[in-house]
This record gives C-alpha cells, structure tokens and sequence, in this order.
C-alpha cells in the first residue's frame, strides 16, 4: 500500500493583512500620540504688527523664546513673517507665534 502524501502548507505573505475583529482597535477616547492639533486662529493671523519691530518667538519650535526682528512678511493662507533672530539666524514663522517686545528707549 503506497503511502499517503502530505497536505503542504506554504507560509503567508508578509503583506498579508488580516481583517480586524469587531472591538479589537483601541478603547474609545483614546488620542494617539502622534496626531496633530491644527490651530484655526493661524489663518487670521496677527495684524498689530510691522516690518521692523522686535518680537519674541513663542512657542514650540526652532529659536523658540528668542527675541528677534522681523524683515518681511508673507501672505498666504496662514500669514507668516521672516525674523532674524539676534544671533543673525533667519527663520519663517507665523505671525501667531511672535509677541511684540518693547522697543529700545
């Protein structure tokens, strides 16, 4: 009697996806860490400044909390603001994230 073959089983892709069962993604409420908040109030930007005036950047960010001058500003659909900052660096900031300083007297 000749002896059976066996069933062969092949491995699954890696790219294989599984589909998810029902109530097996995270528990409501919960945020992941990596989503972004957007800010509305950036697109109305800040009006009471001008080309010149010494600002502090505030903020998360590169330079954050330094005091610096704006050169220019840009239009766009989030107003932002080319500063240079006092230790000569130039950065592209929104205009939301710069706090007038007192001129010198």
């Amino acid at each position: 009697m000749p002896a059976r073959k066996r069933k062969v089983t092949y491995p699954k892709p890696r790219n294989a996806t599984t589909p998810q069962r029902p109530g097996a993604g995270p528990e409501p409420g919960y945020v992941r860490p990596n989503v972004v908040a957007i800010d509305t109030a950036a697109a109305i930007g800040r009006t009471d400044l001008s080309v010149g005036d010494r600002v502090r950047i505030i903020g998360a960010g590169l330079y954050a909390g330094e005091a610096a001058v704006i050169e220019r500003f840009t239009s766009g659909v989030i107003p932002s603001a080319l500063v240079r900052t006092e230790g000569g660096n130039a950065r592209q900031v929104r205009t939301i994230d710069l706090e007038p300083l007192p001129g010198p007297d």
